[in-house]
């Protein structure tokens, strides 16, 4: 066959995977962005040492343990502590006061991943004062990255990035206050953890998780399409106290989603935004 009828096959056997991935275990990527997600159904093939994507579908079907693999393999839990840190500066500066006004803070960290971003956010709340007062419920589908995030234990190579990281977005010590290192590793300091809740949440198939003050979910929206984007947003807009913010990747926006026009933009830059007067709940 030729590489135009060798792409079409594999488009085949990629959707009788998703499709199976729905039927048998209930995650639906179905509305995942096409690019983004036969991309990683190819590099999960090649992992896995699997001539097709029909190989994986069989195993997917009658392997009780494969499904976490999948799940790994499909998901994209990558970061760092402080990504970003002129967004975590800007929370810093520009919410953290206003959300100080609240006797009981609720954040969501949707898409949590391996918890770097919910271990930074905790940080900086510690160092505003905040943090007695706040309970962060972090959710993820992936339970591998759950479990990872949990366990708050990474890479020691990464200090030195993440200090700069964290030095950047406005950190008043040192993140060496905020972890140990043993054997190539850190492990991040227990009562960080202490207010964080993680659980398992899809944003493709679950509704609203909690009443929130503040949404962070960074980086995700980029692999959804776009009626799935809307959805999301819809869940997050529904999710949130008025008055309350939401803050997502860098490289996403608010601009052309229906729910648009219930956020005013607080630095539309780092995609830091506010429920309007009119929408969410007291």
């Amino acid at each position: 066959m030729n590489k135009l009828a060798d792409t079409a096959l594999e488009d085949i056997e990629i959707e009788l995977f998703v499709r199976a991935l729905k039927l048998r275990h209930g995650y639906d990527f179905t509305q995942y962005a096409p690019a983004s997600l036969r991309r990683r159904v190819l590099q999960l093939a090649h992992a896995q040492q699997a001539d097709t994507v029909s190989a994986l579908t069989t195993r997917l079907l009658h392997e009780a343990g494969f499904l976490p693999v999948v799940l790994e393999g499909l998901s994209v839990p990558v970061s760092e502590m402080f990504r970003d840190p002129d967004v975590f500066k800007t929370l810093r500066e520009q919410v953290f006061p206003v959300l100080a006004s609240y006797p009981q803070i609720n954040i969501w960290q949707a898409g949590c991943a391996h918890g770097q971003e919910v271990y930074s956010l905790a940080i900086l709340l510690e160092e505003a004062g905040l943090y007695e007062r706040t309970q962060i419920y972090a959710t993820d589908f992936n339970e591998s990255a759950l479990k990872h995030a949990q366990e708050g234990i990474y890479p020691a190579k990464e200090a030195q990035l993440w200090s700069r990281n964290y030095l950047a977005a406005g950190g008043s010590h040192t993140l060496a206050d905020y972890y140990s290192a043993r054997y190539e590793l850190l492990k991040l300091d227990q009562r960080l953890r202490r207010n964080v809740t993680f659980a398992n949440h899809n944003l493709v198939t679950d509704e609203v998780f909690c009443e929130a003050h503040l949404v962070l979910c960074r980086n995700v929206l980029i692999y959804f399409s776009d009626p799935l984007q809307d959805r999301t947003l819809a869940l997050f807009r529904d999710s949130l106290v008025r008055g309350g913010f939401l803050c997502l990747g860098t490289r996403e926006s608010l601009d052309f989603a229906p729910s648009a026009a219930d956020f005013t933009p607080v630095d539309a830059a780092r995609r830091i935004y506010r429920l309007g007067s009119r929408s969410g709940k007291e």
